[in-house]
């Protein structure tokens, strides 16, 4: 059984979709109609929640922010819900409502934001101020926003997962900028062999995970970041201070699903030296790295 590649854009990432197609589907017009209705689902959820399109979900919510509330559809709903569990289990650190701090945060340019910059953004800044009743959502004072950057892409991933295993694929795997479900393993059994890059060499690999089901997820210093003085300054903010954190180079999680896997490493990465203890109790397999270059890795 042959293994075919999809590669396609999407969430400002490079994608691909590596396939077995089942028994019965060619490489060519078939094969290519069923990756087609994955990476659909894949642009269905980033149209619809992008914060970058005017006409999404998202945006709506966001120009409502001090207004009336606004009735939301069930799959809006339980990412909201969702987003309330991470927020509760996190200790307030995985805030969706960070994402207004971008406004201060440019990070094509080695600038740092000015501490007023920060102080007038703060106070938007609070799932305390998120107010949901009768499946609605109010964000509580104007300027307020709410973004699902931090486990959209993951949620991308495991939707296009399903609809793949639903239409008979068992073998392979949906990779959305190096966030992965694995659908199944490899057609003769052996799992898949999933690199991690080095988060000081982007040549380099850290470790080769070999994964026959689940979802790996990897968050990190070295995406997007300015070099001021010497000093990295990456884009996983603190809702508390606005500022980036620096305790880690990258956390890889291994979990059943992309979303949890995304959600674990994301969390990690804003508990700083906090981070190993929280992996540990998930019970969920990892590789972290630290500003040292020093590994600690967990294999279940």
């Amino acid at each position: 059984m042959d293994v075919h590649a999809f590669p396609f854009e999407a969430m400002a990432s490079r994608c691909e979709l590596r396939l077995a197609l089942p028994p019965g589907i060619d490489a060519g017009v078939d094969g290519a109609a069923l990756a087609q209705v994955a990476i659909d689902e894949v642009r269905r959820i980033e149209r619809t929640y992008s914060r970058y399109r005017a006409d999404s979900v998202i945006a709506r919510i966001n120009a409502a922010a001090g207004q009336d509330a606004l009735p939301c559809d069930d799959e809006t709903n339980a990412l909201l819900d969702y987003a309330g569990v991470l927020h509760a289990g996190s200790g307030g650190l995985f805030d969706i409502t960070s994402g207004v701090l971008r406004r201060a945060w440019d990070f094509r340019r080695p600038v740092l934001p000015a501490q007023a910059t920060l102080d007038a953004l703060l106070p938007l800044v609070g799932w305390c101020h998120v107010e949901r009743a009768n499946g609605a959502i109010r964000l509580g004072q104007a300027g307020m926003e709410i973004d699902f950057g931090g486990f959209g892409k993951e949620y991308a991933a495991d939707r296009a997962a399903a609809l793949l295993l639903a239409s008979g694929v068992r073998h392979g795997y949906v990779n959305l900028g190096g966030d992965l479900r694995i659908i199944g393993p490899q057609p003769d059994g052996a799992p898949w062999s999933i690199g991690v890059q080095d988060p000081r060499d982007a040549a380099g690999l850290a470790a080769a995970i070999p994964i026959a089901s689940g979802a790996l997820a990897t968050s990190g210093d070295y995406e997007r970041f300015i070099d001021v003085a010497g000093t990295r300054y990456c884009h996983v903010l603190d809702p508390r201070s606005g500022m980036p954190v620096s305790h880690w180079r990258s956390v890889s999680v291994l979990g059943p699903l992309a979303i949890a896997a995304g959600s674990c490493s994301t969390i990690a990465m804003l508990m700083r030296e906090d981070g190993l203890a929280f992996l540990d109790q998930s019970g969920m397999a990892y590789l972290a790295i630290d500003q040292q270059g020093q590994c600690f890795r967990k294999d279940v």
